[in-house]
């Protein structure tokens, strides 16, 4: 092919050979035999529908205990240790779930400052972060000072700001041996790491371009109708995938996960973006001010470029897939399996998992053996894929690596944390004439 970008398969053979030996070392089958291990207690920061979800793949891992709740809704907390409690909930995993719950009424926190209150918890090993993405890095750092190993839901945050906070406790955590898990379960997934490491190996040549996509054929993410006695505040915490300043927009809470698995094919995050996106479907004040849609091309460092879609639209075809273009084959990869065409044409067909209750196995090995695994970098890279792309999108202008981590001031926090008074929702940025911050 003329013009073709020069070959990545060395370092990208090296970064996902790297990350099966990674993976390897931890995992439940590599565990030592021995006396019997000490079990680790974790607490909750965040207990909505999602977080509950992560806290059942939680308890299904070895000697393992949740002993508190940090909430900022009392109703949240409560289900959330009902459906914990609940044989229904588990289903064919109750055996491995039941009896791990230990949170009392004297340790299940409500407020803003309800995160501070488990990690003075002397018993707490691991938090959990669960919360809304907006608050992530500050209750990550909070816990690296705690000295907590930490699970951290995606995506790492939602703005340039919250990304560098991000990578500093990053930092922290390889000073002070604390394992940082991400939840990007694609990363641990059989068929996932099957085919990528065939990629690396040059099954399908040198990469030529790559196209991923997550159209969700729903609009209604997370939705409730704002109830009168709501303050600003509360509608915008329950309601928040609609407020760029709590999800980072769907381009960062969603698809950052294939914006994830692209940088895990190239080794690396992509040097510019330069996206288009608006909202045609959630228009009304009731879906806050994030956007319903998003086209954005990214360019890697060697010349390789990216074409990213996704989108939140009732009624559409829905999507979710990544590509990989090589010269000599296409690797194609969704949650329920993975193929090569062209030249060395593969299917998977081996066993795989969705990586769930990986993760937190994965987490819980590497405290044992004193191993710790750190991925405050990787995520805070992917998160930082998509906050440029959606940067690029809401203002119409190009966006570069450099700035975007570097340069930009952009930090999307309210100016204080309260229930009570006036919280406006920004406007819904528009391209062209919303600027860069």
């Amino acid at each position: 092919m003329k013009n073709a970008p020069p070959s990545t398969n060395s370092s990208r053979r090296a970064f996902v050979q790297s990350t099966a030996a990674t993976l390897a070392a931890t995992s439940v089958a590599s565990a030592q035999g021995g006396g019997k291990k000490k079990t680790l207690r974790a607490a909750m920061i965040g207990s909505g529908k999602r977080g509950t979800m992560d806290a059942r793949d939680f308890l299904c891992s070895s000697d393992v205990e949740i002993v508190a709740i940090a909430e900022m809704f009392e109703d949240r907390a409560k289900l959330a240790t009902e459906n914990l409690s609940s044989k229904k909930y588990f289903g064919e995993r109750w055996e491995k779930g039941k009896d791990k719950l230990k949170v009392t009424n004297e340790t299940t926190f409500i407020g803003f400052d309800a995160y501070k209150k488990v990690l003075e918890m002397d018993e707490v090993d691991i938090v959990l972060l669960l919360t809304p993405p907006g608050f992530r890095p500050e209750h990550l750092r909070a816990a690296m000072d705690a000295g907590k190993h930490v699970f951290m839901e995606k995506p790492a945050a939602v703005d340039s700001t919250g990304i560098r906070s991000v990578l500093e406790s990053g930092e922290m955590a390889a000073k002070k041996g604390l394992s940082i898990v991400g939840g990007t379960q694609q990363r641990r997934m059989p068929h996932y790491i099957d085919i990528m490491q065939r990629v690396a190996d040059g099954h399908i040549g040198d990469i030529r371009t790559l196209q991923t996509a997550w159209h969700w054929d729903n609009m209604f993410w997370h939705y409730e109708d704002r109830k009168p006695e709501w303050t600003d505040m509360e509608w915008q915490l329950r309601c928040w995938p609609y407020f760029t300043w709590l999800s980072g927009d769907h381009i960062v809470e969603q698809h950052v996960h294939n914006l994830d698995v692209m940088n895990w094919a190239m080794g690396g995050p992509p040097v510019k973006a330069l996206g288009r996106g608006g909202r045609q479907l959630r228009t009304g004040e009731n879906f806050g001010n994030i956007y319903d849609h998003f086209a954005v091309e990214y360019e890697y460092e060697n010349g390789v470029r990216m074409a990213s879609y996704s989108s939140q639209m009732l009624g559409a075809t829905g999507l979710v897939v990544e590509r990989i273009v090589g010269c000599d084959g296409e690797a194609v990869m969704d949650r329920s399996g993975s193929k090569i065409t062209g030249t060395n044409a593969y299917t998977f067909e081996g066993e795989t998992h969705d990586g769930g209750e990986k993760q937190f196995a994965d987490l819980v090995e590497s405290i044992h053996k004193k191993e710790p695994i750190n991925e405050a970098k990787r995520i805070a890279e992917a998160t930082m894929t998509g906050i440029m792309g959606r940067m690029s999108a809401y203002t119409g202008r190009a966006v570069s690596w450099n700035y975007a981590l570097n340069g930009s001031k952009e930090d999307l926090r309210p100016a204080s944390y309260s229930m009570e008074g006036d919280l406006p929702v920004r406007p819904v940025a528009i391209p062209g004439k919303t600027k860069l911050v």
